[in-house]
């Protein structure tokens, strides 16, 4: 009975041992695929503050946070959707079309502005569905889905703004120019979604779940995933974010153009790609997203206070993708570059990195797969 009473300490140490060990390896690794983001971002506000400090001023920062925040719901969502090996170029006329809904079916009228959310919510809940639905069930590739998407809600949109932009309203322009506390409202329901799709995607065996099918579809499958659920549900996750950023934009910009959100697909993108997620689907972090998408808006405003063109504006953004795309890249294979150096090939022998297996978005094959067993519930 004595040593049983004594081992039970000790067995309990270990358990605590193994959890911080446990721990420890995850943070390590998710450090290690999104630090870069968090140092870019570090360095990019020092090297503003040194350079630039005037994009830093308390007036250039109150202009920053409400567009910033748009930028991060524009992300979570195509992060949910590059996790489950798609990509979304549809982003554009959600956040624009939403925009027309909430600002010309009202007409400068508040009492008409609640109809008019909940329409553009519906509108895009019903868009997002189609898009999950077609891809799973129907097989056409996310990049053309998602196209093709992108044009019916434009034809929406001028449909019903003929082109031409409309004042919002007086209800949303308060809302959205509230400062709790000093802190922007829109910067507050951001924060808050990143928060919560953090929580569900890594704390929630749903959101498990849906990591481990979107890394390999096949392994998924064989485990009993059901991958499709997964990817309608990223679709259907990333049109609410894309509407509540639209319906967010309606109300910061005091007269809005009905094409609003053109601004929002390539740095969506470059967020993500910043942020560290897979490219070909799995693991990811709408963290590292989000703090991508400040990076990008920072390097706008910094550029932007240089006095540079919105031709020189849009050449920074693209190269910061392209930047993010490279590094990705070599991260992935870590040994191709130097093996080509040494003359000798090392693709084939530099191992892919976990959770980077899946096919892209422009890949309809399947990945083959071995030594797969047990089950899962779905």
């Amino acid at each position: 009975m004595g040593d049983m009473v004594g081992a039970r300490p000790t067995s309990r140490a270990q358990a605590w041992g193994a959890e911080v060990a446990a721990l420890s390896r995850f943070l390590a690794l998710h450090w290690r695929r999104s630090a870069g983001i968090w140092v870019a971002t570090g360095l990019l506000f020092a090297a503003s503050k040194v350079f630039q400090p005037q994009s830093l001023g308390s007036s250039s920062l109150a202009a920053l946070w409400p567009f910033a925040a748009v930028l991060i719901l524009a992300a979570i969502g195509q992060t949910l959707v590059v996790q489950q090996r798609g990509i979304d170029l549809s982003v554009p006329g959600f956040i624009s079309l939403t925009v027309v809904l909430v600002t010309h079916l009202p007409n400068g009228n508040s009492a008409k502005l609640g109809p008019a959310i909940l329409l553009a919510y519906a509108i895009s809940l019903a868009a997002g569905l189609a898009n999950g639905l077609l891809i799973t069930r129907v097989g056409i590739t996310p990049i053309v889905q998602t196209l093709g998407m992108n044009a019916i809600l434009y034809g929406i949109n001028l449909g019903i703004s003929q082109g031409t932009p409309t004042q919002t309203t007086h209800a949303l322009q308060s809302f959205a120019s509230t400062s709790p506390a000093g802190i922007p409202l829109p910067l507050i329901i951001a924060v808050a979604a990143v928060i919560i799709t953090e929580l569900i995607v890594k704390r929630t065996s749903s959101g498990r779940r849906f990591e481990a099918s979107g890394a390999n579809a096949a392994a998924g499958s064989a485990a009993g995933l059901r991958g499709n659920r997964y990817q309608v549900s990223a679709y259907l996750g990333a049109a609410l974010l894309y509407c509540t950023a639209g319906v967010l934009l309606a109300g910061i910009v005091s007269q809005p153009d009905p094409f609003q959100g053109d601004n929002y697909l390539l740095p969506s993108v470059a967020a993500v790609a910043l942020g560290g997620t897979s490219l070909l689907g799995g693991r990811g972090s709408v963290v590292a997203s989000a703090v991508g998408a400040l990076f990008l808006s920072q390097l706008q405003q910094f550029v932007l206070a240089t006095g540079a063109s919105a031709a020189v504006q849009n050449l920074v953004q693209a190269g910061a993708l392209a930047l993010a795309v490279t590094v990705y890249g070599l991260r992935l294979r870590p040994g191709r570059l130097l093996g080509r150096w040494r003359g000798r090939p090392s693709a084939a022998t530099q191992p892919a990195e976990a959770g980077d297996t899946g096919p892209g978005p422009y890949d309809g094959r399947a990945p083959a797969t071995k030594g797969q067993t047990g089950r899962a519930s779905p």
